[in-house]
């Protein structure tokens, strides 16, 4: 097919009444197809998508902004911080706003700011953005961060929460990835199968909305196994946090598994034991959170549960297009990713105590070591 020719003799850009033409089918189609639409055929949205790249047809988005009075951008305020998981997650935002055709406009903040994620908010909405990401949430409240720490948001866009049960009210608020406490569950469950008899917990800082769920799912589990609950101990996140509380954890004879609240609070944590003579797995048995990719290079590599980054933000970042180009529809329904665990080489049966040992004796807690509820939770194993 033959391209016409604009002013200048200049090769005019195909339009998509062009590439209707070509694949034999209405312009309507043609918009359904690049709209991601339903109720198209594939052999139907085939066509389409060969006629244009054969054509060379680009969707024109600052066209559609104009006829539909949207920016076609997306806002996300997300914590400025180098985290792995907090960055996995912002990462996976923009791999999956890449097939929206939205644009992108990212707000950092940081710990103590007193504007917070309002003030970010309502930044983005001054620059007029169609919906706003909240990524990873911490507690504004102040004092000693544990407080309710509702956020109040005068947002008259949809307003997605990432990785974390929403602390924000506004009137549409969708959610995705908040299912920390069954990863917790998970993480915890795999130990007390093992045979453990109870799991200490090295906790995120609790400011962290994140934290608190896998904290909430780990004091759960063993509560529903009617397991004894030992006092939580809390770091920062960081390798170096996880080190002191190893320190401290390596005196207590008692310890035997422990479940950290991210891989590099774990990896401290080991060195910790190791450097105090507790051996890993065979003394104490660790399980992190996240998957980092060092994860499996560590010694002894490290069992841990992955978070799915790229999962979370596809189907966060579908539900809030919805709500956005949808308003008044009912919002798509939530499907949280499947749970897994990856074993590794740190957790093991634990040791049968010797004479005189402060296990001894010890009643094991009635219950089942499955998981709770009967419900099963999918695992892979590496070596």
């Amino acid at each position: 097919m033959t391209r016409g020719t604009g002013r200048g003799g200049h090769a005019a850009a195909p339009r998509s009444v062009d590439v209707a033409r070509l694949a034999g089918v209405s312009q309507k189609t043609v918009s359904r197809v690049f709209n991601d639409e339903p109720y198209v055929s594939t052999e139907v949205r085939r066509r389409v998508l060969e006629a244009a790249e054969e054509l060379g047809y680009r969707r024109n988005d600052a066209a559609r902004a104009l006829a539909s009075g949207r920016s076609r951008s997306i806002g996300v305020v997300t914590l400025g911080t180098a985290l792995y998981g907090p960055v996995s997650l912002l990462m996976g935002v923009e791999r999956a706003v890449r097939d929206t055709g939205y644009a992108l406009r990212v707000v950092n903040t940081v710990e103590g700011d007193p504007a917070g994620i309002a003030g970010a908010v309502d930044s983005l909405l001054d620059q007029g953005v169609d919906g706003i990401v909240v990524s990873e949430p911490i507690d504004e409240s102040g004092g000693e961060g544990r407080g309710e720490g509702e956020i109040a948001l005068r947002a008259d866009v949809p307003v997605l929460v990432l990785g974390a049960p929403s602390p924000v009210t506004a009137p549409t608020v969708l959610t995705a990835g908040g299912g920390a406490g069954l990863m917790a569950r998970t993480a915890t469950e795999h130990l007390l199968d093992l045979g453990h008899m109870t799991v200490h917990h090295l906790a995120g800082p609790q400011r962290w909305y994140a934290a608190r769920d896998r904290l909430e799912g780990w004091r759960a589990t063993l509560t529903a196994h009617d397991r004894e609950v030992p006092p939580v101990v809390e770091g920062d996140w960081s390798a170096a946090s996880g080190h002191r509380a190893g320190r401290a954890l390596a005196e207590d004879p008692g310890v035997t598994a422990v479940f950290a609240a991210n891989d590099d609070m774990a990896i401290g944590l080991i060195r910790a034991l190791l450097e105090a003579g507790r051996r890993v797995p065979e003394d104490v048995s660790v399980v992190g959170f996240d998957d980092t990719p060092v994860a499996a290079f560590v010694t002894p590599p490290l069992t841990t549960v992955p978070q799915p980054f790229d999962a979370v933000a596809r189907e966060g970042l579908k539900r809030l297009v919805h709500a956005i180009e949808h308003p008044g529809a009912a919002p798509l329904p939530s499907s949280d990713p499947p749970v897994g665990l990856v074993v590794r080489a740190s957790t093991a049966p634990p040791r049968a105590p010797g004479p005189g040992s402060a296990l001894t004796g010890r009643r094991r807690p009635r219950g089942r070591s499955g998981p709770a509820g009967g419900a099963s939770v999918p695992s892979t194993t590496a070596s």
